[in-house]
């Protein structure tokens, strides 16, 4: 049983999940297919039980398999926090930080904030993956995740980057040929631009007005020609004449102040999508970790 796990083989097999296939896990790994399956063989023979599924096109974890690697990211974070603890990587952050964000804030935002971390930290290596939608909650792939809106799960640290409204705008061509909404019942009337992102209800706006106990919430259930799960691309539809968009403040603010879009209905409220860092509770030790949030906090002026 001494044998059954070695340590060098914990990167390894963290690696080779995250990769989700074996060619993918040499490319990362700078090494051969045939080399990577030989290790995995060897791996699987030292446990006595199978590790990976494998097929030509992919693989997947056996039960055993995603108990090797929940195991073994645990022991990789806490070595490194060890080690930081112990001072020998207190004042410069250093190692592998792997960071999830949305394909538009993270192409436009995140991405070339990372280029200014790195060369600020150089001893810092990065792997940046965009999705359309954020990794559950309990995916251990990723040291942060970049989203919009505070998770509702205690069992995770959500550090708040940035505000972040959103906002209903237009084109000034699609309001000179359809009007201007006057109320939110009057977007019903309206050629709406719809996104289809994350668990968030389809086809409906959800607008608040009035103060006090005057204040309401309307669920508008919009129509329009055209849809998407890509926010540039919706973007671009509006300027283009298309219709209605309700569109977080970051993706549209140079529109609005250049006048190529129209902020509509200022004097209701939807519902926010704030800018958050999310990580692990074991990971608040972690000093690149900590350098990273606080890095991206300052590049989006949030106050924190």
């Amino acid at each position: 049983m001494r044998d059954t796990v070695q340590p060098a083989d914990l990167s390894f097999f963290s690696t080779l999940a995250a990769s989700g296939s074996l060619s993918a896990a040499a490319r990362e790994l700078g090494l051969t297919a045939a080399a990577v399956s030989k290790r995995l063989t060897q791996m699987e023979q030292r446990a006595g039980v199978p590790l990976v599924n494998r097929t030509t096109r992919r693989m997947m974890l056996t039960p055993e398999g995603e108990l090797y690697v929940e195991h073994a990211r645990r022991i990789l974070d806490e070595i490194d926090q060890l080690a930081e603890l112990l001072g020998s990587a207190k004042k410069t952050p250093k190692g592998l930080l792997r960071v999830n964000a949305t394909l538009g804030f993270g192409r436009s935002h995140i991405g070339p904030a990372i280029s200014r971390f790195v060369a600020r930290y150089p001893q810092v290596s990065v792997q940046l993956q965009l999705s359309v939608t954020p990794p559950p909650l309990t995916d251990d792939s990723f040291d942060v995740c970049i989203r919009f809106g505070e998770p509702p799960d205690t069992r995770v640290v959500a550090r708040r980057l940035a505000p972040n409204r959103r906002l209903l705008c237009a084109a000034p061509s699609y309001l000179a040929a359809h009007g201007l909404p006057l109320t939110a019942h009057d977007l019903t009337r309206h050629d709406c631009i719809g996104i289809r992102q994350g668990d968030e209800a389809y086809g409906v706006w959800r607008l608040t007005s009035g103060r006090g106990a005057a204040r309401k919430t309307e669920a508008v259930r919009i129509k329009g020609t055209l849809t998407t799960n890509d926010g540039e691309i919706a973007v671009k539809w509006a300027l283009d004449g298309h219709g209605i968009l309700m569109r977080a403040e970051w993706d549209i603010r140079q529109y609005l102040a250049d006048g190529s879009l129209v902020q509509l209905l200022p004097d209701h409220d939807t519902p926010n999508a704030d800018i958050f860092a999310v990580y692990s509770p074991r990971h608040q030790m972690s000093n690149r970790i900590r350098a990273f949030v606080e890095f991206i906090a300052r590049e989006l002026g949030g106050e924190g």
